[in-house]
């Protein structure tokens, strides 16, 4: 995610320079022809253009609209796995404190070691998980080592690392611990285990908002026509302005190279602006800063078990939160 508040030029020039070359030597092609060849039938009348530069307006709006919407759903996701986050740690550590009394239960008391080693698992999975879920959506397997393994028991990060989809058989650990702990060690009343077992169906329910937007392509139909549209606009701008230049004087027809390149610009990075928002789980410039979201996470959840050895919050590199 890019955090300045303004974008560096040379960012600009990245995603720009491409067009304005297209653009400037398309239009000085226009002119030349136009001018010194002296083809004039090369002029349209400026209504046909500016009415297609307003239907071109309206639709990159409206496919924009759509892009923004999958980067916010994205982002509010992440707020609630960092809310719930919060919310397990807080379950794990103020449920599994004691012997629970009830029908049924049997069970010897545990030890402040036992209670102390079953709180770490229990929050330092839900960190694996947060890490691993990102992960996956980034397809960057390959690190889980460096990011999941230090959570995980070494027996359960090579398992969990075999599966197709990690995330989800972290979460069911978590529940089958909730069970050991609800049936066998008795640290877990029914209502207490149904609470924490909410918790992780809304782990679930996130994690399935991610896969739906990872999985889900941004429709072609409206990505693709919109890039369309645009270079058509940009096609026929330069040949409804160089006839409206010609009437202030001949020279004027050069005019059209300047004006044209600006306008066609401007649609041409509006359209660039929907097309990089459309995959926010991709790492990229603009995608949600997940890396610094789980750091978040690991620091309060960490925190909370009372450690006091904590990584720092990551800061942007080059004006960007991954």
């Amino acid at each position: 995610m890019y955090v300045r508040s303004n974008l560096r030029w040379h960012i600009i020039w990245k995603y720009a320079w491409k067009g304005v070359v297209a653009f400037t030597l398309y239009s000085l092609l226009v002119c030349l022809i136009y001018g010194p060849i002296g083809f004039h039938s090369l002029s349209i009348p400026w209504q046909p253009v500016a009415t297609l530069g307003t239907a071109v307006a309206f639709y990159i709006g409206f496919k924009n609209n759509g892009s923004y919407d999958r980067f916010w759903e994205a982002r509010q996701i992440w707020g609630g796995i960092v809310n719930y986050s919060r919310t397990w740690s807080m379950q794990a550590l103020e449920f599994v404190t004691s012997v629970v009394d009830g029908p049924g239960v049997d069970a010897p008391a545990a030890s402040r070691a036992e209670l102390s080693l079953r709180h770490r698992r229990l929050v330092y999975r839900q960190i694996a998980w947060c890490n691993a879920l990102r992960l996956h959506l980034r397809r960057q397997n390959d690190q889980w080592d460096q990011q999941v393994g230090p959570f995980l028991d070494p027996a359960e990060s090579v398992e969990m690392q075999r599966k197709q989809n990690p995330p989800v058989h972290l979460l069911r650990q978590q529940a089958a611990d909730l069970r050991v702990l609800r049936e066998e060690r008795g640290l877990l009343n029914d209502f207490q285990h149904v609470n924490m077992m909410t918790s992780i169906e809304q782990f679930n329910n996130l994690q399935g908002g991610c896969e739906r937007i990872k999985n889900t392509p941004f429709p072609r139909q409206y990505a693709f026509f919109s890039f369309v549209f645009v270079w058509l606009f940009a096609a026929l701008l330069p040949l409804g302005l160089i006839g409206e230049f010609e009437k202030m004087g001949p020279d004027h027809i050069w005019l059209t190279v300047p004006f044209s390149v600006l306008v066609s610009w401007v649609f041409n990075t509006i359209e660039i602006v929907g097309h990089i928002s459309e995959n926010p789980f991709e790492n990229e410039m603009n995608d949600v800063p997940m890396t610094a979201i789980c750091r978040n996470i690991e620091i309060d959840l960490r925190e909370m078990l009372g450690e006091t050895h904590l990584p720092p919050k990551l800061s942007p590199v080059d004006d960007i939160l991954y």
